[in-house]
């Protein structure tokens, strides 16, 4: 099967990724344990696998140790430098792209790849990843991953957006504009439904000001943004610093 996409930049580095796994074992938990065979596919995992890699130990960890992580990458160097970290059948390194190597996995995890593609490439993207069943979490984040962004996307399109940060190095939640999905970063204009939710969150942040440090902050700038825009569940999660609202849309419809 030939790979669809390009060979992106592939740019790197340890933990990355951390946030945005936490989430998917928290959200894909009962989805991977209700498989036979829980498979999760790593699209795009870059120059190294070192994000595969800690992926597959994440979801061991919190789902189950027979959670496998299958990392895909179009560039055959990098797929032959990946092997020697593989630990097959468990944890394996594949020539793939958005057709996902013939896989039918329960999620894919594809960060900072659709970044480098123009827009009008996305939906077609996610229409091939999720056309076998698979609940895609795309999104992007800086290079050390303390600010980051993601959707979850399933065969009806998307379904939700996720803001995270690490709250100590949290200047603004205007900070997250500069971190959205592909999808949205070029609709962050007035009249959208996006900049409507950053400007919400953006004055409950200003209104929140506490001496009690970033993490009340924080807390106290949800409740506050909750007041004007539907936020899911739950606390726990907030408390990380993460925030997710139903799919804000395209431009021309403000609100959620």
């Amino acid at each position: 099967m030939k790979p669809v996409g390009a060979i992106t930049r592939g740019t790197t580095n340890p933990n990355r990724l951390r946030r945005v796994d936490n989430f998917i074992a928290y959200r894909c938990a009962e989805l991977l344990a209700r498989a036979a065979a829980p498979l999760v596919v790593d699209l795009g995992y870059g120059a190294t696998p070192v994000t595969a890699v800690e992926l597959r130990a994440r979801l061991a960890a919190a789902v189950g140790p027979d959670v496998a992580v299958v990392g895909l990458e179009i560039d055959p160097v990098r797929v032959g430098a990946a092997q020697r970290y593989a630990d097959p059948p468990l944890l394996e390194f594949r020539r793939g792209g958005f057709e996902l190597a013939g896989l039918r996995p329960q999620v894919v995890r594809a960060f900072n790849v659709l970044r480098q593609y123009p827009e009008e490439e996305v939906a077609a993207a996610w229409a091939t990843m999720t056309a076998g069943g698979a609940l895609l979490v795309e999104g992007t984040c800086d290079e050390l991953g303390r600010i980051a962004t993601w959707a979850v996307v399933d065969a009806d399109g998307p379904q939700t957006l996720t803001l995270s940060a690490r709250l100590s190095d949290l200047d603004h939640p205007a900070t997250f504009a500069e971190r959205l999905p592909k999808a949205l970063i070029h609709h962050n204009v007035p009249g959208a439904a996006v900049h409507e939710l950053l400007r919400t969150l953006g004055a409950a942040w200003d209104a929140s000001a506490t001496p009690f440090g970033a993490r009340q902050r924080w807390r106290d700038t949800v409740d506050r943004f909750r007041e004007h825009w539907p936020v899911l569940p739950g606390p726990a999660r907030w408390r990380r610093g993460e925030l997710t609202v139903p799919w804000p849309g395209h431009p021309d419809r403000a609100g959620a």
